[in-house]
This record gives structure tokens, sequence and C-alpha cells, in this order.
């Protein structure tokens, strides 16, 4: 895809795999909206992209630890653009971000489901009209290889907490959520695909986790860009992939009932249904 006069959204940009992506659209003509929650670093990104001589991206500072935020970012995004050519669905919370203890959001759900998950689902239908308009679109959601099949006797995870369970645990429903909005996109000509972008990227998140980066955000951000703009995916839905490579996800995710009980839960939990 060429990427030039392209509308992209993407969450969680102001650091790390998010901030390179956001990068390296500016630098190939796209019209990039970045979002974050500290416009100290949006406001050095968006300094930096106009330094190298690229359109600055526009910023949207938003919680999307809350639907009311996650609300709010999209009601903004809506009222300042009439298309969306690629939404990439980045933000979120490691295993260990803010403590190991369990956490809950401001509408009482686990924290990483609510942040990692819940958001994304959210802002997706409520994008999609801009999405539509914009057809042939794409949206990304950025997963991970660490997956826990959801209990649905105990979502929110009140027994046995942690967060690596709770990372992982939502990091599979983005991926289902992938499969099940692509079945439903079909016709419209937007893509839907999930990855894991690299393994302990250099991020925040991951030293925020005492762990040793293994990868660069550079080969993550790589991969990111390989679903937002190469032609061999640009038919191609549903899928998960392990960086540049088309892979399995947990055996959860092709169960349709699971699938459909989380699709329940989350429009309820999200306010999109009763």
């Amino acid at each position: 895809m060429d990427m030039v006069g392209k509308t992209v959204l993407i969450t969680g940009s102001t650091d790390g795999v998010g901030r390179y992506v956001a990068s390296r659209l500016a630098a190939e003509g796209a019209k990039v909206l970045i979002h974050g929650r500290d416009a100290a670093r949006a406001t050095t990104l968006m300094e930096e992209i106009a330094k190298a001589g690229h359109a600055a991206p526009a910023f949207y500072q938003a919680d999307l630890s809350s639907m009311a935020g996650t609300r709010q970012l999209a009601e903004a995004v809506r009222r300042d653009h009439e298309r969306l050519d690629v939404f990439v669905s980045n933000a979120g919370i490691g295993s260990q971000n803010g403590g190991p203890q369990r956490q809950e959001s401001a509408d009482g759900h686990e924290l990483r489901f609510a942040v990692n998950y819940l958001s994304g689902f959210l802002l997706a239908y409520l994008l999609l009209p801009l999405l539509k308009a914009a057809a042939p679109s794409r949206i990304v959601n950025v997963a991970s290889l660490g997956q826990h099949p959801i209990d649905f006797d105990d979502v929110m995870i009140t027994r046995g907490y942690s967060g690596s369970r709770a990372y992982a645990q939502s990091k599979l429903s983005q991926i289902m959520f992938t499969i099940d909005l692509a079945e439903e996109l079909k016709a419209s000509r937007i893509t839907v695909n999930s990855l894991h972008p690299a393994t302990y990227m250099n991020t925040t998140m991951v030293r925020a986790g005492g762990i040793t980066p293994m990868s660069t955000v550079e080969q993550g951000g790589a991969a990111i860009l390989h679903l937002v703009a190469g032609d061999d995916v640009a038919n191609r839905s549903g899928l998960f992939f392990n960086g540049m490579n088309e892979a399995r996800a947990n055996p959860q995710a092709y169960d349709a009932d699971a699938r459909k009980r989380l699709r329940g839960l989350s429009l309820k939990l999200t306010g999109l249904s009763a």
C-alpha cells in the first residue's frame, strides 16, 4: 500500500514500538494520528518528525483504562476525520506495570483485560464508519505469543491472579476478536489481522517487567508495518502472525463457541449492547 496521504491511527504511539511505527509512517507520507497519555512524550515525537522534514502527526490524549476515555478518543477522531485507512491497536500494559498485584480499571474490570483488549474492541467498532469510508482499509491488533485460555467462570481473574496470566489472557482475547471481526467485515473490504511483533523488544513495558530485551523495536516495527502496508496481506484477514510469518495461536482462538462467549461479554462490558 502506498502510504502517501493515508490516515493512520496508532494507539500507544508515544513510546516503544508504536513510536517507531508512527515515525516510519510519517516518513512515508502518511497522515499519522498518535495517541498516548503523556503529552510531553507526544510533543517530543511530533517535534522529531517535523524536524526530519515530515508532516507532524496529530496527537490525541486519552486514558484507555476507562470506557469513557476510550469513547472520547473515538469521538475526537471521528470529529476531526472523515476516513481512516489503518487502525493499529497497539496500546497496552505489560504483566508487571504498576506492580504484580491485581488491579482494576475505572469501570471495575481487571486492568490488563480492560486496557489491552476491551479498549481496542470498543475503538474498532466506534471507528468502523471511518474505516468503511476508506475501504480497502486495515485493522492491525498488536497481540503476543504469550496467550492464556480464558476461564469464563472467572474472566476477571479474581482467583489465582498473576500479571503474566492476565496479560496473556488479554492478548488471546485480541486474537479471538481478530478472527470474529474479520468474518464480520469480509464483505466490507476491511482486513483484520493480529500479530506478535517480536519477543521482548527493548521497550519500557519489557524493562518494567525486569526482563532483559531480546529484540529491537525496529524488528517488531517492521512486522507491524508489514500488516499495515504489505501487498501480500492486502486481501488476507483473520490471521495471526509471529513476526513476518503466519502462525497458529492458542487453540481456544479457533473455538467458535469460546469466541461467541467472549464477544457477548465484550459487547456487554463496553456498553455496545445491553
